[in-house]
């Protein structure tokens, strides 16, 4: 059966692991062709070969540091170098730290912004224009239900997931009607490494698996709408976060992470 993305190559971030390999593959079994970009070179082409054999589809691989300045201007150069059409973008490269900002190292914040806010809007921004011209195409932003309240000891993050979400929310409107599906999608806790990352107290709930939020993204993206939050328990919090006082909202997700040492 013909998946959403056969016969486009689809541009994914944070492609290595967690919810961005997930991604990955299920283009190639959709039979899209792929261009990968994290920062681990020799894991990516390990990802491409295997890739390769299990779906037949044409890898590229395009190791990136997205926290650097300027790394989406230039890694699509290097692309339009090699000749390399993007048919469809998947961000799904992200940071998280937690504690609170007082007691976090300034360049941890900034990275956070640079990947989740800076590359994401930048590598839209360069590769929107060519898919509105060819009247086809997708741009799927990951975003999370941490985009639907702040949130006390992830105040960076939460708020750069909503960002995300505000931001997609928006291109989706502007590129209505131009064959272009815009989608961002609302994972809630998922069992991947960023919590090796940002630290097990960052987990709120049970945690769901890369796949069922790739399979929720992909029923999204065969409707209509500009956004979809992964899992009914997580979709149900999502839309209270915006039907109570905000002072609620902010209490409840505050105490929802706050740091061990803490309670």
């Amino acid at each position: 059966m013909a998946g959403y993305f056969e016969r486009q190559r689809v541009l994914v971030t944070g492609a290595s692991s967690g919810i961005g390999r997930a991604f990955a593959a299920r283009v190639a079994a959709d039979g899209g062709d792929l261009v990968l970009v994290a920062r681990r070179a020799e894991v990516l082409e390990e990802q491409a070969r295997d890739l390769h054999t299990r779906f037949g589809a044409q890898v590229e691989v395009a190791p990136a540091d997205l926290s650097a300045p300027g790394a989406a201007s230039k890694l699509t150069a290097q692309l339009a170098e090699r000749a390399i059409t993007v048919d469809g973008l998947i961000n799904n490269a992200g940071l998280g730290s937690h504690g609170d900002l007082a007691a976090t190292d300034p360049a941890v914040a900034s990275n956070q912004i640079a990947v989740n806010i800076t590359a994401l809007t930048e590598l839209t921004a360069i590769l929107l224009p060519g898919m509105l011209s060819r009247g086809r195409g997708a741009v799927v932003n990951v975003a999370s239900t941490a985009a639907f309240q702040p949130v006390p000891h992830m105040a960076v993050y939460a708020a750069t997931k909503a960002y995300v979400l505000s931001f997609t929310r928006a291109l989706w409107a502007e590129t209505r009607g131009t064959g272009v599906r815009v989608l961002a999608v609302s994972p809630g806790a998922t069992d991947t490494a960023f919590f090796e990352v940002a630290g097990e107290d960052a987990a709120v709930g049970s945690r769901r698996t890369p796949e069922q939020v790739v399979d929720a993204t992909w029923r999204a993206l065969a409707g209509q709408g500009p956004d979809v939050v992964d899992g009914a328990a997580n979709a149900v919090v999502a839309r209270l976060a915006g039907r109570i006082p905000a002072r609620w909202a902010i209490t409840l997700a505050e105490r929802s992470v706050r740091p061990a040492a803490a309670h």
